[in-house]
């Protein structure tokens, strides 16, 4: 034999494949300061949450009319839909309220979705399509995001609610496309601003566009009824197709998009994240028409969310001259800096009190912050002891 025709010998073992690439990308993350984790955190009565046994004031969800917070305090049947809603998953429970969220946003029909997440993405990508042309806000929810990308459509990110961009760029490209798109959110969730839906509207209108817009943050908050900024701007019938949450204010789960039964009979048969996910179950539906009925039955509740955003906002004013009035409650405090908005919550914890820090990517480099959430549950002496550690922390302001 001639051993230089040896082949070396390999072992037959197979090899698993290095994940060392992860890693690395992971301590970059922990060095810069963005590095997140999942911490088991449970909430209790009231607006209190648990972090690893300590407890604290919540000042982090998004359970705006404090109806999450009662639902929890409430058993529900734990039993699943079964199946995806055009197998056997559609129950009563769920053809009812969708008739009631119909009603109540004054729409010919409603669909609901998994999550408010699959409703945005899920819509987007199912009405817009390749020769079409979307317009997205720069600081649109990744829902929305994800939605853009998947449609096919071409995309352009305009300049956060900058209305004139919108309307140049329909005038200069309108011509090109069988359709166009301008999608954005009501109330931003991040910076807790409401969009300039009457110029969009108008642009929509002046260029044979449609206009979308995401109530997720804004349903059950704004509006005469709580429909949301569009009905608090006047424009329901300028926005046909509106996308929201049950998992906001209505204090449950899932998603739904209400407007013209073309629209919706369209989504059930073309959008994937409906077409092919588990139906929520009857449980959590039920508990999402009672809270609807709180909404529209108890206007009290917004009231006083509402009361209290203005209150913080003018409170918080002289610590961050970028805090507006608003009725929104959602009250972004900006620090810049990862580190800084980490430390600073960091300190508001040990007060009592969790309030989130905010880092890229969730929002742009060089703009951590705190994102302050206020509920109707909150009370009065809950709210003056944020402020008063805020104004303690932050002494003379971050801008």
């Amino acid at each position: 034999m001639n051993h230089s025709d040896r082949r070396p010998h390999r072992s037959t073992a197979p090899r698993s494949p290095s994940f060392d690439w992860l890693e690395a990308r992971l301590n970059s993350l922990r060095q810069q300061g963005l590095f997140r984790e999942l911490r088991e955190r449970s909430g209790g009565k009231g607006m209190v949450v648990s972090d690893q046994g300590v407890a604290s004031i919540n000042f982090g969800s998004n359970d705006y009319l404090g109806l999450a917070a009662e639902t929890r305090e409430r058993p529900l049947a734990a039993a699943g839909s079964g199946a995806s809603p055009l197998v056997t998953g559609y129950g009563s429970e769920h053809a009812r309220l969708a008739e009631e969220l119909a009603a109540w946003e004054k729409s010919e029909a409603a669909v609901l979705f998994p999550s408010g997440f699959a409703a945005c993405a899920g819509t987007i990508a199912a009405l817009a399509g390749r020769g079409d042309l979307i317009l997205s806000d720069t600081l649109n929810h990744a829902s929305l995001i994800d939605g853009c990308r998947l449609s096919k459509a071409e995309r352009f990110r305009y300049p956060h609610a900058d209305a004139a961009t919108v309307d140049a760029l329909l005038r200069g490209h309108r011509h090109l496309f069988r359709r166009a798109w301008i999608v954005t959110d009501s109330v931003f969730s991040m910076d807790g601003d409401v969009a300039p839906l009457q110029a969009l509207a108008d642009c929509a209108a002046r260029w044979d566009a449609f206009l979308i817009v995401d109530e997720a943050h804004a349903t059950g908050v704004l509006g005469e009824t709580g429909r949301g900024a569009c009905e608090a701007t006047g424009l329901t019938a300028e926005v046909p197709i509106r996308i929201g949450t049950l998992s906001k204010a209505i204090g449950v789960q899932g998603g739904f998009v209400v407007g013209p039964r073309l629209v919706t009979d369209y989504l059930v048969n073309h959008a994937r994240p409906l077409i092919y996910s588990t139906a929520a179950p009857p449980a959590t539906v039920a508990a999402a028409r009672q809270a609807v009925r709180s909404i529209r039955g108890e206007p009290e509740r917004r009231h006083r969310v509402v009361a209290l955003a203005r209150h913080v906002r003018a409170a918080l004013q002289p610590l961050d001259r970028r805090i507006e009035s608003s009725d929104v409650p959602i009250i972004p405090v900006r620090l810049g800096d990862a580190a800084r908005a980490l430390e600073v919550s960091a300190q508001l914890q040990q007060a009592g009190l969790f309030v989130p820090a905010i880092r890229p990517p969730t929002v742009p480099p060089g703009t951590a912050r705190l994102r302050i959430s206020l509920s109707a549950a909150h009370r009065d002496d809950q709210i003056e002891r944020l402020i008063a550690a805020l104004h303690q922390i932050l002494g003379t302001g971050v801008g």
